[in-house]
C-alpha cells in the first residue's frame, strides 16, 4: 500500500468525524423515540461499569466488626434464653409419678410371666 500524504489522512478523518456525528446524531433521534434520556443511559443498561475493589480504613472494619459481633450476641443471647424453672414440687410430684407407673409396668410383667 503506497504512503498516503499527510492532508489525504486529515481529510479522511474530517470525513469519518462527521459520519460519527450522523451516527450519533440517528442514534439519538432513535433513543428518544424510545424514551430513553440520554446516550450513557444505553451504555448503562448493556454492561454494568467496572469497579474497583473497595478499601476500607482499618477503623471501618472495626466498627463493621463490632457491629457484627453484637448482632450475634443478641441473636445467641435469644436461642440461649432459660427455658422454664420447674419447682421442687412439680420435680417430686413427676418422679412420683414416674416411679409409680414403672412400678405397675413390672408388676405386669413379673404377672404375666
Amino acid at each position: 500500500m503506497a504512503k498516503m500524504d499527510r492532508s489525504t489522512l486529515e481529510m479522511a478523518l474530517i470525513g469519518y468525524v462527521a459520519e460519527v456525528a450522523k451516527i450519533e446524531a440517528a442514534m439519538a433521534s432513535i433513543r428518544k423515540e424510545l424514551g430513553i434520556r440520554g446516550p450513557r443511559a444505553a451504555a448503562a443498561g448493556n454492561a454494568p461499569a467496572a469497579r474497583g475493589k473497595r478499601v476500607l480504613s482499618p477503623a471501618a472494619r472495626k466498627r463493621i466488626a463490632d457491629a457484627q459481633k453484637k448482632r450475634w450476641a443478641a441473636f445467641h443471647a435469644k436461642k440461649a434464653a432459660p427455658k422454664r424453672v420447674m419447682s421442687p414440687a412439680a420435680k417430686a410430684k413427676l418422679a412420683a409419678n414416674l416411679a409409680k407407673a414403672r412400678a405397675a409396668k413390672a408388676a405386669k410383667t413379673r404377672d404375666a410371666a
